[in-house]
């Protein structure tokens, strides 16, 4: 998840019909919006999502193991290629695919870093993600669920945030061999998707930083993707972040013609101070607006929320950054608590949940998914987590916060 801006959306590029389906995929099925999951922690590590993994050095003072970058350089390859691969068997399972597909989803969003498919030998990243996330597309057929294999770690990082695989300067792009390796690892994803017909689309990058790349480059750089992977897999859709930027940004893209496409756009309701503040009604008002503008982009590029959660507070154990704290309670250095007294104690565990606050969650869930659904559809952040629940698609579901199944077309939280 961004740590920054709240909604920033974009009127990208050309637009293809609609995400392909898997090949036996009914009509309905190809017709219906994206309804979607991303299975993050896995191939990227994330320390809030697998808290597990960083727990030995939590006490730790000034650990550089805040990220999968140093979680590697400090255990070493061997050590670091048997804790993975004992990871990358267990996170994901089948039953949590079967499980998806009961409760109605439709899309997966799988995010990875260049080291699993154009490694250096430099990094210290490890290798052997592959079979297991062809495995995870096998199950993907077998459910007959859309992927989307979204490039989440570029060379150098393209944001700086832990999810990039390394926390800090955003460093991608300003070494000569930093876009060509992105390109040869879009080009694996490409052949991968040409041997799995349940890709039907590829990320170009997730969350290209403005403030750290250019626009110029990030443009330059969509082009080079997009005939990089049509060249292999020419049936995918391609899909671009918005890079955080406004509609009027990106329409010096739109004559160069680049077709089959999708924009992303990411929404958090935490990660900014004054919409951390909102009450419970503001939630809802924003997610409805933030759905109507959506609507108005999506007429002339397909546009979809391929992040969003249900958190309202930045609660979650090291959200911000591995032993970092919270704006909700004012333990992120620099930051004052919400309110007097606000307590992140609880937060993230549902079983605590008072009535109101999980009426609410039902409320902020179906406002969401109404108003996302004015565009092309949404991927909910994440499929799972180990104790961060408002982020825990599986565990809301099951629960009743989130509708099964979730159509939000059939909701009526935001106005008509």
């Amino acid at each position: 998840p961004l740590t920054a801006a709240a909604v920033c959306l974009a009127a990208c590029i050309g637009i293809s019909d609609a995400l392909a389906a898997p090949a036996g995929a009914d009509i309905a099925q190809t017709a219906e919006p994206i309804r979607g999951v991303n299975l993050g922690g896995l191939f990227v590590l994330e320390p809030w999502i697998t808290p597990s993994l960083f727990e030995e050095w939590a006490h730790t003072a000034n650990t550089p193991v805040v990220d999968e970058w140093n979680y590697c350089a400090i255990l070493g390859k061997h050590e670091c290629q048997s804790r993975l691969m004992r990871h990358w068997g267990s996170w994901v399972q089948e039953q949590d695919i079967a499980t998806l597909s009961d409760l109605r989803i439709n899309t997966l969003r799988i995010p990875l870093g260049y080291w699993a498919l154009a490694p250096n030998g430099s990094d210290p990243y490890v290798q052997g993600q592959i079979p297991f996330l062809e495995q995870i597309l096998n199950w993907a057929s077998k459910y007959r669920m859309r992927v989307i294999l979204d490039l989440h770690g570029a060379p150098g990082s393209q944001n700086g945030f832990d999810n990039s695989g390394l926390r800090g300067d955003i460093r991608w792009t300003k070494r000569p061999s930093d876009v060509p390796r992105t390109l040869d690892a879009l080009a694996s994803l490409a052949r991968i998707a040409n041997q799995n017909p349940s890709v039907v689309a590829i990320q170009a990058v997730n969350e290209p930083a403005n403030w750290g790349v250019s626009k110029e480059t990030i443009t330059q750089f969509y082009i080079q993707a997009y005939n990089t992977i049509k060249s292999i897999a020419p049936q995918v859709t391609i899909v671009f972040h918005d890079a955080f930027l406004p509609a009027s940004e990106w329409e010096s893209l739109v004559p160069r013609n680049l077709t089959d496409s999708i924009l992303d756009t990411h929404i958090y309701h935490m990660f900014v101070d004054d919409v951390i503040r909102f009450n419970a009604d503001e939630h809802i008002r924003k997610a409805c607006t933030d759905g109507q503008t959506i609507r108005n982009f999506n007429q002339r590029t397909r546009t979809i929320c391929g992040e969003f959660s249900l958190a309202n507070t930045d609660c979650a154990r090291w959200l911000n950054g591995f032993q970092k704290g919270a704006r909700w309670d004012g333990t992120l250095p620099g930051s004052q608590p919400v309110a007097n007294g606000a307590s992140c104690h609880n937060q993230e565990n549902m079983d605590a949940w008072s009535d109101n606050k999980r009426a609410f969650m039902q409320r902020f869930a179906m406002a969401q998914i109404q108003a996302y659904e004015q565009g092309t559809g949404w991927i909910f952040w994440n499929f799972k987590t180990e104790s961060a629940d408002s982020w825990n698609y599986i565990k809301l579901a099951r629960n009743g916060i989130f509708p099964t199944p979730p159509i939000g077309r059939s909701l009526n939280v935001c106005p008509r």
